[in-house]
């Protein structure tokens, strides 16, 4: 076998080939099998259709052993992780026993919106701490200025988005913290919501960690732990390997957002270089904006790693499973006080808006080294569309929807879609039905956009178009960042068309908007939201 083989042969002593890939794939199952329970059991569409949560199996140090393969790639920059680390700031080791369970959502370790809460709890072996069972969830609402509280476009420090949980204990040696679910309860405009959610991702760690228990029992520590390294070991070759498969050189690209939703005529600036040197992959955000006065700001690890991962795994190994290993030949400089590395007290509420045109950017650096494994831009749209009122029975209700659009084409390729973002992986669209049903709202349209993907060789992919009418008084929050810059296309690809939303009042139009909180709507208003494009690939033929 060659040097550069991406899977080595040589095995720790007691661990043999067919015992790797059983632990390999019990480790994998785990995460997936919670997933699937968390989609089955959760009481908001946003987790069992949209599918906005990540759950995982760390060891001791916080290291990524396994990670569902469903929910939202933005995930994988261990936040999961990143809670267990800071949960051992905050704890000594002897404070952690059996039958805890702690919750997290400190924006100065995550760096992302305060809805994505944590929740882990610690699996012991022979007595000892060995690990954690990890689930992240985003909670509907976590009180703040608006409805929904990360539905802003405006906030200006993170405490005007919600309550934070650094790393406290919601269940202690098994038993519940009644104090803590009180907690929950108060600061949540949808209390009933939001402890179902708890009691699916409660459900969700108790019997991860059960699983996990019995791995280990079935196989000893040692041996799982000496499967686990060289499953890292693995997953860290075939990354090296793929790098090294790129030429050597510095690559740029540069991309921008609207605005920060405060200053409206003020650009937010992603310009940054990608540097291969051997098996090295090093992405310099050195030359992006500074942190913005709005809520488009991500922390380090929320932000810029997070966006340099994701695209960094669609460039070498897309197809692997993600682990600690994955990204062992990626390295991020990233000065803080950026826009995608801000400091604390930044308000972070659209967080992920940005992350789509990082990636989208990073992809874009890497064009004229490896095309044959690039895509022109896609919509690159979060698209958040929020509708909130009163029942008419007086219960508050909040429909969060989000933007499908167009990918971009790619060698030999039209664009694909309509999909979400490269942040957000395939979730899906919560069902016209549910929408229907649940809220007062009637969705007379969906269809495709003629011609809103970008002409090229290969024509980038479709935009949509979706017409809601108003069927009770209530409130729209739409939030679009990449109006100006549109999806663009590569190699004489042309770019897709531009995303906006359109409100229609008897003979009146309101529109393009892009960003807009709280507007007032009315019965029988009707909201028109279209979706952007993907740029095309080579020269129209």
């Amino acid at each position: 076998m060659p040097n550069d083989a991406p899977f080595p042969l040589a095995l720790p002593q007691g661990l043999d080939l067919i015992t790797l890939e059983i632990i390999r794939h019990a480790l994998q199952a785990i995460p997936d099998e919670i997933e699937s329970d968390i989609s089955r059991t959760a009481y908001s569409p946003l987790i069992y259709e949209y599918k906005d949560f990540a759950v995982g199996l760390l060891d001791i140090e916080g290291r990524l052993i396994a990670h569902s393969r469903g929910g939202i790639p933005i995930f994988m920059a261990n936040v999961l992780g990143l809670a267990v680390l800071d949960g051992m700031r905050c704890y000594t080791m002897d404070e952690f026993h059996p039958g805890d369970v702690f919750i997290s959502n400190w924006s100065e370790t995550f760096g992302q919106h305060l809805n994505n809460v944590t929740m882990y709890t610690p699996v012991f072996y022979d007595g000892a701490m060995v690990g954690f069972m990890a689930v992240l969830t985003h909670w509907m609402d976590v009180g703040g200025r608006y409805v929904g509280s990360s539905a802003s476009n405006d906030t200006t420090d993170i405490w005007q988005e919600g309550i934070q949980f650094r790393s406290v204990k919601i269940r202690a040696k098994g038993e519940p913290v009644r104090e803590m679910y009180r907690m929950v309860e108060v600061n949540t405009r949808f209390p009933e919501m939001v402890l179902g959610d708890l009691a699916a991702q409660l459900a969700a760690c108790l019997k991860g960690r059960g699983l996990y228990d019995e791995l280990l029992a079935r196989h000893g520590l040692d041996i799982v732990t000496k499967a686990t390294h060289t499953i890292w070991q693995q997953s860290a070759t075939a990354a090296a390997a793929a790098v090294r498969s790129i030429p050597d050189g510095t690559y740029h690209a540069a991309s921008f957002l609207d605005n920060d939703g405060v200053d409206m005529e003020k650009r937010v600036i992603i310009d940054l270089t990608v540097t291969i040197k051997g098996d090295a992959f090093i992405v310099d955000f050195s030359n992006i904006s500074d942190q913005v006065r709005g809520p488009f700001n991500a922390g380090k690890f929320g932000g810029g790693i997070s966006a340099a991962r994701l695209a960094f795994k669609y460039l070498t190994t897309p197809n692997e499973t993600t682990n600690e290993g994955s990204f062992a030949p990626l390295q991020v400089i990233l000065p803080e006080g950026k826009f995608l590395s801000a400091k604390p007290g930044a308000p972070l509420a659209r967080y992920s808006s940005a992350l789509p045109t990082v990636i989208d950017t990073i992809i874009k650096a890497m064009a004229p080294a490896v095309p044959e494994r690039v895509a022109a831009a896609h919509h690159g749209q979060a698209g958040s569309h929020r509708f909130q009122g009163r029942r008419p029975d007086g219960r508050l209700f909040s429909n969060l929807d989000t933007a499908h659009g167009g990918w971009g084409a790619s060698r030999g390729r039209d664009g694909a879609g309509p999909f979400k973002t490269l942040s957000h992986g395939d979730t899906r669209d919560v069902p016209v039905e549910l929408q229907e049903a649940q809220y007062p709202m009637r969705i007379d349209k969906i269809g495709f956009l003629t011609d809103s993907g970008g002409a090229g060789t290969f024509r980038g992919g479709l935009g949509l178009e979706k017409r809601y009418t108003v069927l009770a008084p209530c409130k729209l929050t739409v939030t679009f960042v990449r109006h100006d810059c549109p999806a663009w296309g590569l190699l004489g690809g042309e770019s897709g068309a531009a995303a906006y939303v359109v409100i229609h009042r008897g003979s009146e139009t309101f529109g393009p908007l892009l960003k807009v909180s709280d507007i007032e709507l009315s019965e029988g208003d009707r909201v028109l939201i279209v979706t952007g494009g993907g740029g095309g690939y080579g020269e129209p033929q």
